[in-house]
């Protein structure tokens, strides 16, 4: 008997999503089917899979231990969220050669199906890094009597769902700064720097609206930007390695001395990257915007606002204090931010109000008749949009207090110095007090 081939060794899997991609999430079963397709018969001990995923850092640096002597530190360490074995075919004994327990398959194709449940627990989503990654896999085995095993290996993709629709996530962040330029002896203006943006939680794809005020009183000309960062940490033997990388930027207009700029909701794109990553105790990926002033020979003038990239994306229609109602619903499409549909409006006033009491009215019916056309048009559907959206969360209203005061503050210094440049010494001598003690104040 001619023993025959193995044509192919394939794995797929039962995608949860409508891309056709395998991405899956805490407590979700992972499905699918190995592929053997052979070319006569052969025999075969065993098929298994074996399922692992695990978060892993290395890293060397150099070290110098006297003036002839340099050695390699090596810096390793590794996290395991999964580990599960299944035999889809014969036996686990891969060292019993006897010829007992065989099984023959015949020429064909052939698909064994598995399945397995990730686990409940936080698992850290899928990511490749400079010094280190988090990778989950399923690899198929096929043993046979007396031949080397064939192996195949194919990847999946977790997510560790973050929601932006919770309160720490949709609160502003802002923030002020000044900086005052010095040449020697001399002392320039102050360039000073505030900025703000909506919410700290956003998902690919979106652009954040920035509204920054610069305003340049130096000598010097200077440039406004922002950058969106992605900071990665790799953590081992009580050592941390960090990687900073730029993934997108904008640039404001030049400005000479004395001019100010007003950024009112200028956007900036979110490009597809990697959500953050959190509860990992070995790797962790941040992001950050900062809004800053580039200022030639001198150290730029820089704020940093915190960001979280989340998988779940904002829910317009939904309160501000409650998530999206299940993460299962959750799929691939979510780059696509797609909108829910408009909300229902309310019942009409001939369903509220019962027969008897319209017929007793002294209101014609004709005028009942305009109003339940009136409450069918777009403009009463966006009127309900608006009215039932939730009132701003307290550290939102918290977090304007500082903006304002630092508009009012900035606008007592132009107007002393307003004072001193364009007004005679006679009203000069009147004023300056005035507005001294109003600075004072707010100071």
């Amino acid at each position: 008997m001619v023993l025959g081939k193995v044509k192919s060794l394939t794995i797929s899997f039962d995608c949860l999503n409508d891309s056709n991609i395998p991405v899956y999430s805490s407590g979700d079963t992972v499905s699918g089917r190995v592929s053997l397709e052979v070319t006569g018969e052969i025999r075969v001990k065993s098929l298994k899979i074996h399922a692992r995923g695990h978060a892993k850092v290395r890293w060397t640096e150099s070290r110098n231990a006297g003036s002839n002597t340099a050695y390699t530190q090596n810096y390793t360490e590794e996290v395991e969220y999964l580990n599960h074995k299944d035999v889809l075919l014969g036996h686990g004994r891969d060292d019993d050669n006897s010829g007992e327990g065989f099984n023959t398959i015949h020429s064909g194709r052939h698909e064994y199906a598995f399945s397995f449940e990730l686990p409940q627990i936080p698992l850290a989503t899928s990511f490749e890094g400079r010094h280190g990654s988090v990778r989950y896999w399923v690899k198929a085995e096929l043993h046979r009597p007396w031949l080397l095993p064939v192996k195949l290996k194919k990847e999946f993709t977790v997510f560790e769902h973050i929601d932006i629709n919770t309160p720490s996530l949709l609160s502003p962040q802002a923030g002020t700064k000044e900086k005052t330029l010095c040449c020697w002896l001399c002392t320039s203006g102050p360039v000073s720097l505030s900025a703000k943006i909506e919410r700290k939680g956003y998902t690919p794809g979106e652009s954040i609206e920035i509204f920054a005020e610069i305003e340049n009183c130096s000598s010097r000309m200077v440039v406004p930007k922002a950058t969106i960062f992605q900071t990665q940490a790799f953590y081992a033997k009580g050592k941390m390695k960090e990687v900073k990388q730029l993934i997108a930027n904008l640039r404001g207009e030049s400005l000479s001395s004395g001019k100010t700029e007003t950024w009112n909701g200028k956007q900036l794109k979110i490009p597809p990257v990697s959500p953050s990553i959190l509860d990992c105790s070995i790797i962790r990926v941040e992001y950050s915007l900062m809004v800053y002033v580039d200022i030639p020979g001198a150290m730029d003038l820089f704020l940093n606002l915190p960001l979280v990239i989340g998988t779940i994306p904002l829910h317009p229609f939904g309160s501000r204090t409650s998530s999206v109602s299940s993460q299962g619903s959750m799929n691939m499409n979510w780059l696509g931010l797609t909108l829910p549909e408009r909300p229902e409006a309310p019942p009409s006033y001939a369903e509220v109000v019962a027969e008897e009491n319209r017929q007793s009215s002294h209101t014609p019916i004709a005028a009942f008749d305009d109003f339940e056309r009136a409450l069918q048009g777009q403009l009463f559907a966006y009127i309900q949009e608006f009215r039932f959206l939730p009132p701003p969360l307290y550290s939102a209203v918290l977090c304007e207090v500082p903006w304002l005061l630092y508009r009012a503050i900035s606008w007592s210094c132009r107007l002393g110095r307003l004072i001193q440049t364009q007004i005679s010494p006679q009203m000069r001598d009147h004023l300056a007090p005035l507005v001294e003690g109003i600075h004072k104040k707010l100071t």
